[in-house]
């Protein structure tokens, strides 16, 4: 049986991440980057199909675990019969390296250890070539792969495993490095693992000390900063949604995706959040790879990106990985990539706009850009599109993308109003006011009293809840009341909010997803605007009980089976946690953060 989702910690060095159970194992890890074929991927199969596991012998130990605070150094205790070991894992980058560090250190009597290390390239598929190095360490190599793992504990081979046993007595300490590099450049020298725990403890807390209090939030915050940093390439500045490919939104289901990518709509609420928390060279990194990504004829502006830009991430299915828990299939890739969503426009000219309002050093290439993607969106914003969660059927007039039509003409007049920038603004306004005036007329039901998914329908749908987030219509506004009813009504389930409603099963849960967190926390940001504080706060609290004990989320809760479901850790739900606890531990109006008056 697998860890479960929540059964999760991440490590990572900001060009890729770790998944850790709380079993000791590295389930999931994929190298050199977020979007690089996995070298464990026991997440989406079975141990032999890749994971490294140090834990007690012991069948059942106690288990603990925390990160060491202000860091994305995780220490795991666990407490047997015998005694207490902690093992701390990290990860660090060097000169093309790429190294994980593990440290098994004795705190309570002697306990007998056992290390399994199963290596298979190419998502669980490729065993390598293992080889005993001249000074000791061992070598996998399958193609342009390489990982060398160095350790003072006895090592040998069984069934293209490689183990060590060994006991750990009270202070002493048993140091695992694995190291990956390419299999044709020179070995990269050893590290002292101790050393380099201490280095990256160091850096991160560096990082997050600058992270402003949020009251009796600031601990969640902080961890939610952290791990959105985490999931930002340090080079590139590309922001991927999630760690993992292919985590079911339903148990057993088949809605698996891969978000190892670079979603526009993604990134930009994370650079707004992380600007808004005084972040500004990661918001700064942000607009250069956006500035990169798009760059070319603005008819062919895509919803992602890889990392560094790539715009062809075709999908496809891994048949040998019998996927989480058997959702099938397993898919590598992103066919999204080429959907029409329209409300990425106002992602993209928001959060431009916000940088400038931050202060960022302005650059006379984002306004270009601005301006082109204007007059693209111009010609397009009234045709039908994919929509914010990328259905794979018809393309619809979804009121949503309307809205954010709407917002990116607002913020490119706000950008001559306020900047003083040049444009045609008087055209822009009236197309402007057209939009709006639009998306009230046909997007709004009476009957209803509430705004509805596309024109002319009559389904509800949880993006709804941006319409004041972004200043489309004041929360005063009736209409945004009964949106807000509407979807309290129809929309909500245990106390937390879904997508969409696509056909009630006998529980009320729509068949293939859980509650969707975003929407929950966007719901309380709705409460907050309503002058509804108290409701706000439970249901905040609610949503801050379903992270798991270091402080993490995936996209998804399912409430039947009271356990968290897709790709972890999610950005979306991080980021929403983090807008929402501003929200509450300060007197500002939520709007002021999407629609150009950032938090003070």
């Amino acid at each position: 049986m697998p860890n479960r989702i929540e059964d999760y910690a991440v490590i990572g060095n900001r060009e890729t991440m770790a998944l850790v159970g709380r079993d000791g194992a590295i389930d999931w890890l994929c190298l050199p980057r977020f979007d690089s074929p996995a070298c464990f991927a026991a997440l989406l199969g079975t141990a032999e199909n890749g994971r490294w596991r140090i834990a007690p012998c012991d069948p059942a130990p106690r288990v603990s675990r925390r990160y060491r605070d202000g860091t994305l150094v995780l220490e795991t205790r666990f407490e047997t019969a015998e005694g207490a070991v902690v093992v701390t894992d990290c990860m660090q980058r060097r000169d093309g390296a790429k190294d994980i560090v593990r440290l098994v250190r004795g705190e309570r009597g002697r306990v007998a250890m056992r290390c399994d290390l199963v290596i298979r390239f190419d998502y669980g598929k490729d065993v390598p070539w293992v080889s005993r190095l001249a000074d000791g360490r061992l070598c996998a190599i399958a193609g342009p792969n390489r990982l060398v793992l160095a350790t003072p504990a006895p090592l040998h081979g069984e069934n293209l495993t490689t183990v060590a046993d060994f006991a750990v007595e009270v202070g002493q300490e048993v140091p695992f490095v694995l190291t990956w590099t390419l299999s044709y450049r020179d070995l990269p020298g050893p590290v002292e693992a101790a050393m380099v725990i201490e280095a990256e403890s160091r850096a991160w807390q560096a990082w997050s000390d600058r992270c402003e209090p949020e009251g009796e939030w600031t601990e969640a915050v902080r961890r939610s900063l952290i791990t959105l940093r985490a999931l930002a390439h340090h080079e590139t500045g590309g922001i991927v949604a999630a760690a993992t490919t292919s985590l079911p939104e339903q148990l057993g289901g088949t809605r698996n995706w891969d978000y190892r990518y670079c979603w526009l709509r993604d990134a930009t609420f994370t650079l707004l959040t992380l600007m808004n928390a005084g972040y500004s060279a990661e918001a700064a990194a942000w607009r250069e790879w956006l500035l990169r990504a798009v760059a070319g004829s603005p008819d062919k502006l895509q919803i992602m990106y890889g990392l560094a830009g790539e715009r062809r991430l075709a999908e496809w299915e891994v048949p040998w990985l019998p996927g989480y828990e058997n959702a099938r299939p397993v898919r590598i890739g992103n066919a999204a990539s080429g959907q029409l969503q329209l409300d990425v426009y106002g992602e993209v000219m928001d959060a431009l706009y916000n940088g400038r309002v931050a202060g960022l050093d302005p650059l006379g290439a984002a306004w270009d850009l601005e301006k082109v993607l204007v007059h693209e969106l111009i010609g397009i914003w009234d045709k039908p599109d994919d929509g914010l969660w990328e259905t794979r059927g018809a393309r619809r007039q979804f009121t949503h993308s309307k809205v954010m039509a709407w917002v990116a003409l607002d913020r490119a007049v706000r950008g001559i109003e306020q900047f003083g920038l040049d444009g045609p603004v008087e055209e822009w306004r009236a197309v402007r006011a057209h939009i709006h005036a639009d998306a009230c007329r046909q997007g709004f039901d009476p009957d209803l009293g509430s705004f509805v998914q596309v024109y002319g329908g009559k389904q509800l749908d949880a993006s709804l809840l941006m319409i004041p987030l972004v200043g489309f219509l004041p929360p005063e506004d009736p209409r945004v009341r009964g949106t807000v009813a509407a979807i309290e009504k129809h929309l909500m389930r245990d106390g937390f909010v879904l997508r969409y409603d696509t056909g009630a099963s006998d529980d009320g849960l729509p068949p293939g997803e859980g509650a969707f967190l975003a929407c929950s926390f966007w719901l309380a940001d709705n409460y907050v605007m309503l002058g509804r504080r108290q409701e706000a706060r439970a249901l905040f609290e609610r949503l801050l009980a379903l992270r798991n004990d270091v402080g993490l989320l995936a996209e998804e809760y399912d409430p039947r089976a009271g356990r968290q479901v897709g790709n972890f850790p999610q950005a979306l739900s991080h980021i929403a946690l983090v807008d929402t606890a501003r929200n509450l531990s300060r007197d500002a109006n939520p709007a002021k953060q999407r629609s150009g008056h950032p938090v003070p």
